[in-house]
């Protein structure tokens, strides 16, 4: 099967032509459709506290999305909790930490961040085991993350600040597409929510990360395009090469 047809379970980006997506959409002519999948919704303040969660104690805090950046501030100022300026912040990547600037001056703190993924934030962490961690989640948290803090004996603890619901996708008809494209367990119980009767069929699934692979197995699908790897550490990236070793099958074919 050809891929022409891509749906997305993201927001579309403000500037599609800038992006990895309208790049891979001009060199193989592809149709790239963007669809949110879920909605984050903030956990209230008295929710929070009724599962015991608290500020106090923590010397630093690990972000690893921007929904963490904003519900960390957010429910911050609903508990009328002053962040203190020595709080140490440790960030999934630059982007995230750079994303800061919306609620510190980001000079006049401590700032640390990794490449892109946890496993390049954890080496940062352990350079820093004195401290004390508050990792700021969804209610659906990524275990994989967990188990490798409390492999490397990481003093943390959990507090779920917001959650994610499945999206109406109603209005959409989603075996057009030849490629769906996952970025979270969220993705796909939305997907399994909107469509209780989906069919895989000929479709191909792309999964980011494994947690997001894990639930496409567990949900009796078949993960066709993974990332990040260490030849594509993008989705984008991924996309692309099975498209292009799709391209250069179908010539040898041809030739034949």
């Amino acid at each position: 099967m050809k891929i022409r047809n891509i749906l997305v379970s993201q927001p579309k980006p403000a500037d599609i032509s800038k992006s990895p997506y309208g790049e891979l959409s001009n060199k193989f002519n592809l149709n790239i459709d963007f669809q949110k999948f879920i909605t984050i919704e903030g956990v209230s303040a008295q929710e929070f506290r009724m599962n015991k969660n608290s500020f106090n104690g923590h010397s630093a805090v690990i972000l690893t999305s921007r929904h963490a950046v904003d519900h960390f501030f957010r429910i911050a100022k609903e508990l009328r909790k002053e962040i203190p300026d020595s709080l140490k912040y440790f960030c999934i990547s630059e982007s995230t930490a750079y994303y800061l600037q919306k609620y510190v001056q980001y000079r006049k703190r401590k700032i640390f961040f990794g490449k892109q993924n946890f496993r390049d934030l954890l080496e940062v962490l352990k350079k820093h085991s004195e401290e004390t961690f508050m990792v700021p989640s969804s209610d659906v948290p990524n275990q994989a993350m967990f188990k490798l803090l409390d492999k490397e004996k990481i003093n943390y603890s959990q507090g779920i600040i917001y959650r994610t619901v499945p999206s109406d996708l109603s209005g959409l008809d989603i075996k057009k597409y030849d490629l769906l494209i996952f970025f979270s367990p969220g993705g796909i119980n939305s997907l399994l929510t909107n469509f209780p009767d989906y069919e895989q069929g000929d479709q191909l699934i792309a999964a980011f990360g494994p947690a997001t692979n894990k639930t496409v197995k567990e949900a009796g699908l078949t993960v066709n395009i993974m990332a990040p790897t260490q030849a594509s550490p993008s989705m984008a990236m991924a996309i692309d090469s099975v498209i292009t070793e799709r391209e250069k099958e179908r010539r040898r074919r041809r030739r034949k």
